[in-house]
């Protein structure tokens, strides 16, 4: 089986799907064993949307400027001087235009075909993605109050029920990783990259807010990972995402994997 081959080679154990304890090997047991038709809407980048303004409303969702099947059927003339374009069935076709001009169309081009030919379940078995309709989504350019990248909040939900959340930065640099608790108390723990405490953020005035949006999105679902976008004091729905990592990033402390495996409640089939 290839999920126990890539869970072997990733994390240098073996893959216990018989009485799975670990985080790590339940996701694997939902990839399975867990198929809600509703997922594939959920993962899709354009489709979700319409699933996060009947949850939340529109003012939770950054602006779509267009969606298109093929690249060469974008009209550039009609999008604003600065957008941002991504694929709506994987995690890495993604083009950021800060200025029209200057935009280099045959490169986005190639980057975004090339993963419009791929299919995202292939290789780490993340069944949802399969029958995602490949598609390119154009959205509005956000940026934070410092001109940054934009911090992506990640709330890792249990039975509805936001738990940690987790702080990237640094991602093209030096990709560094903090764990926080709902409380906004930084954890002793890594998550596949290594965690920088002298890099500790201000609890966000919003974070009530942005676990109340978690909560809502998360709802009806054994475990799911609710990104989010936090904007000059406003929250922005990112994306969910039900395999965190596609179930193969590693704990360090390796006792963490238990921690938050004894959270995530496997459903009855």
């Amino acid at each position: 089986m290839w999920l126990r081959v890539l869970y072997r080679t990733k994390l240098h154990r073996n893959l216990n799907l018989k009485n799975p304890q670990k985080f790590t090997e339940k996701l694997q047991w939902l990839k399975l064993h867990d198929r809600n038709p509703l997922y594939s809407q959920l993962v899709d980048k354009y489709e979700v949307k319409q699933y996060v303004k009947v949850k939340l409303g529109e003012k939770y969702l950054i602006p779509t400027l267009g969606v298109w099947n093929h690249f060469d059927e974008i009209d550039f003339d009609a999008l604003p001087n600065q957008f941002v374009l991504k694929c709506t069935h994987d995690s890495g076709g993604l083009c950021i235009c800060k200025d029209k001009t200057l935009f280099d169309k045959r490169s986005a081009k190639e980057k975004l075909e090339r993963s419009l030919s791929n299919n995202f379940y292939w290789w780490t078995r993340e069944w949802p993605y399969k029958n995602v309709k490949p598609r390119i989504i154009a959205e509005k350019y956000m940026v934070d109050e410092g001109g940054m990248e934009l911090k992506d909040y990640k709330f890792f939900c249990f039975n509805g029920e936001p738990r940690y959340i987790q702080l990237d930065f640094d991602r093209f640099i030096d990709h560094k990783r903090n764990i926080f608790n709902t409380k906004w108390e930084l954890q002793d723990v890594e998550i596949q990259f290594p965690s920088d405490h002298s890099r500790f953020t201000e609890r966000p005035a919003n974070l009530d807010e942005m676990l109340t949006v978690a909560k809502k999105l998360a709802g009806g679902f054994p475990h799911v990972r609710v990104d989010l976008y936090n904007i000059q004091g406003s929250v922005f729905f990112g994306e969910l995402t039900f395999y965190h990592g596609g179930g193969f990033e590693e704990f360090r402390p390796q006792a963490w994997d238990h921690v938050f495996g004894d959270l995530l409640k496997l459903p009855e089939y």
